[in-house]
């Protein structure tokens, strides 16, 4: 497989990405980390609720990353949360989010001089998200089920009827039931079409600039082509709005101004 294809004596981890909500093909990249004894990191912020063969993603092994930033799926503000099954890295990753400090008696490496003592045992961050966000996040989370059934209504609606368009839309393989984050299509001239669409008040955007080509990397000597799927399918992409508070009159407002863009 490509994955495969590029390991090299110095890679430690594979993060796929689970664009738009989409699960990656876990079963195969598990079967290369076993291989290559690597560790999987799955890049979940897209995908929470998602399933991979009727699997929660996180009891598939290897560690999720999730995101809670305002226009994800649920939110807790701002923030994020690693989910993973390792007793060793969990306590770990405790003490890198706090300045690495542990205040574990068990784990301290000198004596422990009294219930004030901690020990900073390696250098950390301060990571922490706050009580108040994470309040927020419950609460979203008991919504979640509404939330992505919502979204998967919107996303029946556009693909219906923009099937016969001159469009790509994201496909779902057979193994995905997938909460999708995003909706996004591909066209010709999408400037033109994005433009179009910003000027009859639709919120289009286009996710993502291929990363490698923003300027902090050109300068550290990436260059254009090193990801050519990527960039062809960067210069074609638009995303149309989708989140679960939009009404049923929105939803045809959108495809309608769609349709009248690609003209």
């Amino acid at each position: 497989s490509e994955t495969e294809n590029k390991i090299t004596d110095k890679t430690k981890a594979i993060i796929p990405v689970n664009y738009g909500g989409e699960v990656c093909d876990l079963d195969n990249i598990f079967k290369i980390e076993e291989k290559y004894n690597l560790t999987v990191i799955q890049d979940c912020a897209h995908s929470l609720g998602s399933m991979y063969k009727n699997k929660h993603q996180g009891a598939l092994g290897g560690l999720q990353i999730w995101s809670f930033h305002p226009v994800k799926t649920i939110t807790t503000g701002e923030g994020g949360a690693i989910t993973l099954n390792d007793e060793h890295l969990y306590r770990r990753l405790l003490k890198l989010r706090t300045h690495g400090i542990t205040r574990d008696t068990g784990a301290y490496e000198f004596e422990n001089q009294g219930d004030w003592y901690y020990e900073m045992q390696e250098l950390g961050f301060n990571y922490r998200i706050t009580d108040i966000q994470c309040a927020l996040g419950i609460s979203q989370l008991k919504k979640l089920g509404r939330f992505a059934k919502r979204r998967a209504e919107i996303v029946e609606i556009y693909n219906s009827e923009f099937k016969d368009l001159p469009v790509e839309i994201q496909e779902s393989p057979e193994y995905s039931n997938a909460v999708r984050h995003l909706y996004t299509i591909r066209v010709d001239n999408r400037k033109q079409v994005f433009d179009k669409l910003r000027g009859m008040n639709i919120g289009v955007n286009v996710h993502y600039i291929p990363v490698y080509l923003l300027p902090y990397y050109r300068h550290l000597g990436y260059k254009k082509g090193l990801c050519p799927n990527a960039e062809k399918s960067y210069e074609r992409l638009i995303s149309i709005p989708l989140y679960p508070s939009m009404t049923d009159e929105q939803v045809t407002y959108v495809i309608k101004c769609v349709k009248t863009a690609l003209k």
